[in-house]
């Protein structure tokens, strides 16, 4: 526990890439085989179900400390994390206990059946043995909210340079259904329980933003255009009649879509294409809003199923009967992915159009109007380009619309993490509905230090209302925010979601009286 504890700390102590794969790495190689496991476990989502009302920890914890409703709502509201203010609050341990991770997890899994009476001896039994860190883990797995700040794409790294095997081998191995009592680390981190090289999927091709006047890319005829699509990106691999989805970030994300497996299924062959995963409904592209309800989600409801159906758009094919076809030319890839789906057409993929455009000025006007189909833009490709890996300049182009933007006021504001934990960093803004505010969006990025510094000054003199870290502010400060695109949701009280909203710029010319109001911004929804 003491390693895992230190592996928790050393993760929360660094921003760097690089640190954070060293420090699980470190963790691996002192690590017994029962207690990697169990790290996968908890890295990957599989935590039990919480075994104690956190109500009760923190009754049982102002009990012992004797202290007062209010003192502890304060202290609670300074720390920002109840299992952190539960260790920072009780008395300082008299005993020292030394368990493994895989004791203390088959434990907390025991503790379900026990009276409450039996719980409430047992936890403070474990805070009378652990140290202030210790107790913090010990706190976040019992009270069920234990989430850990690593991407899938990091833990693979850092398992890829522990073992020696191949991230994509690692990805389809541990990504997928597993269980304690069924596997072991070594057969899972060898990939000895898959078929590698059947998932095994290509470095995806990216573009660049056009950083010149479109017309100085030559003729016309010489590029390839689609529009961009606001949707998830994705390799669609079908090889021996099995089916895997990739995202970009290099994700098994097959289960996630159960409709598109069963379209992808459906088609004859073996090959591997790349596209765009959409709502699509009656015909319409939805907005990205839609998707994201689809997203990260172990089951799908039959009812998301009918009302967000998902769609593959394919504009490339990377592989055919086990070809690799990356260095042909395009225009010979995109006869290839056109014989595909004719021959073997099914109902959730389609191809993405090319627009049929003959000059550069008639492609600007499609740009300028391709939010009407929720798209981000136009993409531009080089007709005799190869499908590279990563970026490469000159070949792949995306030619985005200019984002949306709106004025809006800051009513709550939260310090950060790192180097700006004592700033206040993470805002919420808010626009007119009548003679009420609503929030409309968070946004973490934009300002200077220059100016974070100053935003905190008026956060620290002009707090209204206290909620956990959250700071209630007065509606003054105004900022313009730009985003890439809006649709209705149900998150907000506005009924609006943006899209990668961030902050351009402080407006310090205008009052919280000129902000937008929110059936004005509404009718950007197309």
């Amino acid at each position: 526990m003491k390693d895992f504890a230190n592996l928790i700390n050393a993760l929360d102590s660094t921003n760097k890439t690089t640190a954070k794969i060293d420090a699980m790495v470190n963790y691996l190689e002192v690590a017994n085989e029962n207690d990697k496991l169990w790290f996968l476990a908890l890295f990957t989502g599989k935590r039990p179900k919480r075994p104690v009302n956190t109500n009760l920890l923190k009754q049982w914890a102002l009990e012992i400390t004797g202290l007062p409703e209010w003192l502890f709502v304060e202290s609670y509201s300074s720390v920002g994390d109840l299992g952190e203010t539960l260790s920072l609050i009780l008395p300082n341990a008299e005993n020292t206990i030394e368990k493994s991770l895989t004791q203390w997890m088959t434990q907390l899994i025991a503790l379900k059946d026990f009276t409450e009476e039996e719980k409430k001896n047992y936890v403070i039994e474990s805070w009378n043995g652990l140290n202030h860190l210790e107790r913090f883990i010990f706190n976040k797995l019992i009270g069920g909210s234990f989430r850990i700040g690593v991407s899938k794409k990091l833990l693979i790294n850092a398992l890829s340079k522990f073992s020696g095997v191949d991230g994509n081998i690692l990805m389809h191995s541990i990504m997928g259904k597993w269980k304690m009592e069924e596997e072991n680390f070594e057969n899972l981190v060898q990939g000895t329980n898959i078929n590698p090289n059947e998932s095994k999927p290509y470095p995806f091709c990216l573009a660049y933003p056009l950083e010149k006047e479109v017309e100085d890319l030559g003729d016309r005829n010489l590029w390839q255009a689609e529009y961009k699509w606001d949707g998830i990106r994705g390799q669609f691999i079908k090889r021996n009649d099995e089916v895997f989805i990739w995202s970009r970030g290099e994700e098994l994300v097959t289960e996630q879509f159960p409709e598109i497996a069963a379209a992808l299924m459906e088609m004859s062959g073996n090959f591997v294409i790349d596209g765009e995963i959409l709502v699509v409904k009656d015909d319409k592209v939805l907005n990205f809003n839609e998707l994201q309800k689809r997203l990260n989600r172990k089951t799908i409801p039959k009812k998301m199923l009918e009302e967000l159906p998902v769609h593959i758009f394919v504009y490339d094919i990377l592989e055919l009967e086990y070809e690799d076809l990356r260095e042909k030319p395009l225009t010979e890839r995109r006869l290839l992915l056109e014989g595909l789906i004719e021959n073997s057409p099914a109902e959730r993929i389609k191809i993405s159009e090319i627009i049929p455009v003959e000059s550069w000025e008639n492609l600007a006007e499609v740009r300028e109007n391709s939010r009407d189909n929720n798209s981000e833009g136009v993409m531009l490709k080089e007709i005799n380009s190869h499908y590279h890996a990563g970026r490469k300049k000159g070949d792949w182009w995306k030619w985005k619309v200019n984002p949306l933007t709106i004025d809006a006021v800051l009513i709550y504001a939260q310090k950060g993490s790192g180097r700006r934990s004592s700033y206040y960093t993470d805002y919420t803004f808010a626009v007119k509905n009548e003679d009420k505010l609503v929030t409309i969006a968070k946004a973490y990025s934009g300002l200077t230090d220059k100016e974070i510094m100053e935003v905190s000054k008026f956060v620290n003199k002009n707090a209204i209302e206290k909620f956990g870290p959250v700071r209630t502010v007065k509606p003054e400060l105004v900022f313009e925010i730009a985003f890439e695109g809006i649709g209705f949701s149900s998150r907000h009280k506005s009924g609006v979601a943006l899209r990668f909203p961030r902050i351009v710029r402080w407006r310090r010319d205008k009052t919280a009286e000129e902000i937008d109001d929110i059936e004005e911004i509404k009718k950007l929804i197309t």
